[in-house]
């Protein structure tokens, strides 16, 4: 491996992470913000999902625009946005106004989460592309780690606002570090055929490509059983559980930690079995490890291990089944690579929040509702990877790289 390959994949993975950092890094300010603004938890989960929402829906705008633009402007006005919309998060008055700012944060945050796959794209194909998706991933997967841990001592020295001025430092850090490190990897002459009218015609051939769709849907339930998690796991914890925030974020960050550790199998394990089968054996493990969970709770086994244990290992194979289903679904769309990275993370994320929303009407503070949401969410995964990928040659789903 390169050190350029691994320096692109630094650069491109933080920048993508200054969104999930924007979700991580106050998940453990979520009880203390509903304190000090004065609202119900249900207010203070909506500043959450206010930006996963958009999220989804204006990855639509960026991906479109990366491909007629080139990919460095878009991610330079992102960044901007992003910091914007961050400082107006920590001086807002009231939890309506934190929710309009998270909405301008989540418009900028778009341009990171959707152009550097893209740009992966770009530049490689088969199992270089899936080497660098994973690297890539490697450092969005620190942002759970290290993001819930962070805002836990930043909570304590500043109070919850205090994440929102470590969001801007990061914003203008990313910023920087795309002005001076990262290269056009979209030439003005890739440029010409491409249009907001094309980009419209293409999500329609995207969507109309069986394969793309079932991927993209793989990956989009694969992330819906995180949302689950995410949008219930403070609470579950610190107030069921009865951790401190600082444990809270540790517990955190071990699920994570097995997410990015098994995802560095990835370029490995492609290149020698191909990415369907790949896809196919995580997925399968992955619905094993939340199938376990939800049998352990519904046998009243519901002990703070129990819920630990399965999270770790199927979170582990969650690590395998993203990066590959991603380079797998974008290896045919090189043309439209920013069009088609788009549509991924957008139904990605608008799948995920729905999902997120769903399992909330169930919450009641307990671990039970968390661990089926999640458990059903790995099984739409299994049962879509099968649907998709049961007629896939292992040649076609190991493709060389270009």
């Amino acid at each position: 491996m390169t050190r350029r390959f691994l320096h692109l994949a630094v650069i491109l993975g933080l920048i993508t992470a200054v969104g999930p950092f924007a979700i991580d890094m106050y998940l453990p300010a979520l009880p203390s913000m509903g304190r000090s603004l004065g609202a119900s938890a249900g207010a203070v989960q909506m500043s959450l999902m206010a930006f996963l929402i958009v999220i989804g829906i204006c990855q639509l705008f960026y991906g479109p625009l990366s491909d007629m633009v080139g990919r460095k402007p878009p991610i330079y006005g992102g960044l901007l946005i992003f910091t914007l919309g961050s400082i107006g998060c920590a001086l807002a008055p009231s939890i309506s106004v934190l929710v309009g700012f998270r909405v301008l944060q989540a418009f900028g945050a778009c341009a990171g989460m959707v152009i550097p796959r893209a740009i992966v794209r770009d530049l490689h194909t088969g199992p270089d592309a899936t080497r660098l998706m994973s690297l890539l991933m490697l450092t969005v997967s620190i942002s759970p780690i290290l993001a819930p841990l962070t805002g836990s001592f930043v909570i304590g020295a500043f109070g919850w606002r205090g994440v929102f001025g470590a969001l801007t430092i990061a914003a203008a850090i990313a910023l920087v570090l795309a002005l001076t490190q990262l290269h056009e990897t979209r030439p003005p002459e890739a440029r010409g055929d491409s249009s907001w009218r094309g980009a419209f015609g293409a999500y329609g051939r995207l969507l109309r490509d069986g394969e793309f769709v079932g991927l993209t849907m793989v990956g989009a339930l694969g992330v819906s059983a995180f949302f689950v998690y995410l949008g219930s796991a403070s609470f579950v914890f610190i107030n069921y559980y009865g951790l401190t925030p600082r444990l809270f974020s540790l517990c955190f960050a071990l699920n994570a930690a097995a997410f990015f550790g098994f995802s560095q199998l990835t370029g490995f394990l492609t290149q020698r079995y191909g990415l369907a089968r790949v896809i196919r054996t995580a997925a399968t493990g992955f619905v094993l490890s939340m199938l376990t969970l939800a049998l352990l709770f519904a046998l009243g086994i519901n002990g703070l291990l129990a819920l630990m244990g399965p999270l770790f290992i199927g979170y582990g194979f969650l690590g395998l089944v993203i990066p590959a289903s991603a380079v797998l679904a974008l290896e045919r769309h090189g043309e439209i690579a920013g069009t088609a990275s788009a549509l991924m993370g957008s139904l990605q994320m608008i799948v995920g929040s729905a999902a997120m929303a769903l399992a909330g009407l169930f919450a009641n503070g307990k671990p039970e509702p968390m661990a089926f949401g999640v458990a059903a969410c790995a099984t739409g995964a299994f049962l879509v990877t099968w649907l998709t990928l049961r007629h896939t040659a292992p040649a076609e789903a190991a493709a060389p790289a270009e």
